[in-house]
């Protein structure tokens, strides 16, 4: 009965393995569908940031004096199965924490991570959670817009995006990425398709560049927002792939442990029935 049960618990896991490499796949295309889109944007902001007569066009683009408060976007998952994936990101968040010595706030995508944080008594301002495998834009902006709002009205200092990032089956890497202020290193130079391939021309925008970089630079904090939720859905799906892999795997060794040991005492209550049959025997031999 028990090796029934773990046959079937094989089969389940085996089933959650196969769907979970199938929502990778979907996962991946998502964020490679996003990159040229996010990789004109940030040439233009390149761009407009950089303009001479221009210098410090935008608060978000300028860095405050000193770091009172900062906030903290997690995005973990919805569900479990995935082994150390939430552990993970949040013992690394919490490290960081501690590291950086400042007051944290959090906003979090996923039930997982507001759990774990609630339990730990971390203020969480926002959560979003029951995000979709393959969201669409528009699903999403509106946490890049209410971090950008925080920014601007200084209730934080300073924004950090706390995800793990697809970078193959194989490997995913926790990353933990200041977004706000947006900081344009130093000699950046917007692309050839931007620049018309002189890194120094500069141009005249209508409207003007105030006035695009209040539209660009939210939109393009949420898209970075967006390209992360991406990256750590393939990543959790990744993760629950392997575990569910070696869950399967485990199953399938207990049922043939538990197989061979059934066998080897239906073997030896057989051999104990021959030694009884043919004691027996002898017994009726030697009595005639």
């Amino acid at each position: 009965m028990r090796i029934k049960s773990i046959r079937n618990l094989s089969q389940v896991t085996h089933a959650l393995e196969t769907i979970s490499a199938s929502k990778v796949r979907k996962a991946i295309q998502s964020v490679q569908a996003t990159h040229p889109y996010a990789e004109k944007a940030w040439e233009l902001l390149v761009h407009l940031g950089t303009q001479p007569a221009h210098e410090n066009l935008h608060p978000l683009l300028v860095e405050k004096g000193e770091t009172n408060k900062v906030l903290a976007i997690i995005v973990s998952s919805d569900r479990g199965l995935a082994g150390s994936y939430d552990i993970n990101i949040i013992r690394e968040t919490l490290a960081f924490e501690n590291q950086t010595g400042k007051p944290f706030e959090y906003l979090t995508i996923g039930k997982k991570g507001r759990e774990m944080l609630r339990r730990r008594g971390k203020k969480i301002i926002a959560e979003f959670s029951d995000i979709p495998i393959s969201p669409s834009f528009s699903d999403l902006s509106a946490i890049g817009y209410l971090a950008v709002e925080h920014y601007l009205d200084g209730s934080v200092d300073q924004v950090f995006l706390i995800y793990t990032q697809f970078v193959s089956k194989t490997e995913q890497k926790l990353v933990i990425e200041k977004i706000l202020p947006l900081t344009i290193p130093p000699g950046e130079k917007a692309g050839p398709n931007i620049s018309g391939g002189n890194a120094n021309a500069v141009f005249i925008y209508e409207p003007d560049e105030g006035a695009l970089l209040d539209s660009i630079i939210p939109k393009f904090i949420a898209l970075q927002i967006y390209q992360a939720i991406l990256s750590a859905s393939a990543s959790e799906q990744t993760a629950r792939m392997i575990a569910m892999m070696n869950a399967t795997d485990n199953a399938d060794s207990l049922a043939q442990s538990l197989s061979l040991e059934m066998n080897k005492m239906r073997q030896q209550s057989i051999t104990s029935e021959l030694l009884d049959i043919a004691g027996g025997a002898e017994a009726l031999r030697v009595r005639n």
